[in-house]
């Protein structure tokens, strides 16, 4: 990857755990690839009072063990690191970082917001009030960006006021995804899958992202968001366009990003009747994860004894569309559920004719497996001969292992996208109208569930949840790829 130029990047919440565990292990892996420029700076900004000194004794505690690779190039990359005590409310402390990361020509300032959503609108306008939002201004949107479609396009208004659309880079760290790229590269680099990528020969899709942890002492947040607001309404519809978008006419950032909004367009709303039968509400109770006894949802740290937050959603949805009339799209996500794992599934039609003695466990007998945790991997799973007599089939599967298939280092999404910032490349990001398009979708299911009394449906922690979800899928002949 090329060098990028010089840069400033800015981190707004410094101290906080997505800085510490995803942002700063990424810049490290970039500078010891090389990748960073040499005259490029972090500026770390934190409320509390401090030198750089405790700031870089914090970034060793909590930065360091996240790092993968031999830390030898450690302290060349701490010197990039500047720290400034910066509050949200003072203007006072914008000046200051204005001294600090002020407008030099050929030089990029990257600003990353890491912090709550609500305080986007104030930090914008405050950049904005001292010069920062010049042409060589970026600034990184963190999730969620708002509660819903009126709060997210409140957001989006007020830092439009202050930045251009070609400023404003909504992050979305599974875009960053080698796999995910690949699977742009498997489609519409090869003549093989392009005939078969439609309604006549696909069965139908899923997507699953699913995670072993509970809250993690983030009751207070995610009792507000939910796994609705939290996954589906950003990572999962993303991945659903990328599964589902028509070929682009070119791979510029614009025409990527038309191409998904058209997906979420054709997503069919949903009606009170399909909210019952095509969507699934799920909360974890007490149960066992990693062979260790965790508690309930109800049962973890600042979370409401009577909350009816769901950590689980699965859902059918149906694209109207030529390309994808009558292909459910099943979406799934959770948190406690028996492994992290994201992955795709298009499951492709049978033969019109079965000549051969089949295992009939095997349904469907041809899969398009794309894996994006905990491992990278793409593979086809197929039927060949079983060795010996006769004409039986067994299953059969063939793997690209993106690990192996390439002896070129790979960077992980949050790296990808960050020097994605610094070289000014939107394609990987959401376009403002893609954000409202997605948040327009689920707002039928959050408004449903505010009017219904009832709890979610509950599962026990370290399984797949409700049962309620297999009959999602049984209704159409089909089963969740782990049950194949």
């Amino acid at each position: 990857m090329a060098t990028t130029q010089p840069f400033d990047m800015v981190l707004f919440g410094a101290t906080g755990d997505l800085v510490m565990r995803k942002i700063l292990p990424a810049l490290f892996e970039a500078h010891r690839a090389g990748s960073l420029h040499a005259d490029g700076r972090i500026v770390a900004l934190g409320r509390q009072h401090g030198t750089r000194d405790d700031y870089l004794a914090q970034v060793r505690d909590r930065a360091l063990p996240h790092i993968k690779s031999a830390a030898a190039d450690w302290d060349a990359f701490v010197a990039r690191l500047a720290y400034l005590k910066l509050d949200a409310d003072r203007d006072d402390d914008f000046r200051a970082l204005a001294q600090c990361a002020g407008r030099r020509d050929g030089r990029v300032t990257v600003c990353y917001l890491a912090t709550a959503p609500r305080l986007f609108s104030a930090i914008c306008a405050r950049l904005a009030a001292v010069g920062l939002n010049h042409a060589d201004v970026r600034v990184v949107l963190e999730k969620p960006l708002g509660h819903d479609l009126s709060s997210s396009g409140k957001i989006n208004a007020e830092v439009s006021q202050h930045f251009s659309e070609s400023q404003i880079y909504r992050i979305d760290h599974y875009l960053g995804k080698e796999s995910v790229q690949n699977l742009m590269a498997v489609r519409f680099g090869n003549v093989l899958f392009e005939p078969l990528w439609r309604r006549e020969w696909v069965d139908h899709v899923q997507i699953t992202i699913a995670e072993e942890l509970g809250v993690e002492g983030r009751g207070d947040f995610y009792d507000r968001t939910g796994a609705l607001r939290d996954m589906v309404q950003n990572h999962v519809l993303q991945l659903l366009c990328m599964v589902a978008m028509e070929p682009p006419p070119s791979l510029s950032a614009d025409a990527v990003r038309d191409e998904k909004l058209k997906v979420l367009q054709a997503l069919r709303p949903f009606g009170a009747d399909d909210l019952q039968r095509c969507v699934v509400r799920g909360q974890y109770r007490a149960g066992v994860s990693e062979g260790q006894p965790v508690p309930g949802y109800r049962d973890e740290p600042n979370v409401a004894r009577d909350s009816r937050t769901e950590t689980f959603v699965a859902l059918r949805a149906d694209i109207v569309n030529w390309r994808w009339s009558g292909v459910p799209f099943y979406l799934r996500t959770g948190k406690r559920l028996p492994e992290r794992l994201a992955e795709i599934v298009v499951s492709f039609r049978d033969v019109p004719l079965n000549l051969f003695q089949r295992p009939h466990s095997v349904q469907p007998t041809n899969r398009l497996v794309i894996r994006l945790q905990p491992d990278e991997s793409i593979s086809l799973h197929m039927l060949g001969k079983e060795p010996g007599e006769g004409m039986r089939l067994q299953p059969t599967v063939l793997n690209l292992d993106l690990h192996s298939a390439s002896k070129r280092r790979r960077a992980d999404a949050y790296e990808r996208l960050l020097l994605d910032v610094i070289h000014g490349r939107l394609g990987l990001f959401m376009r403002r109208d893609e954000l409202a398009a997605a948040w327009r979708w689920v707002e039928p299911i959050l408004a449903a569930w505010d009017r219904d009394e009832a709890a979610p449906r509950p599962y026990v922690a370290g399984s797949w949840g409700p049962a309620s979800s297999n009959a999602l899928l049984s209704r159409g002949g089909a089963s969740w790829h782990e049950e194949i």
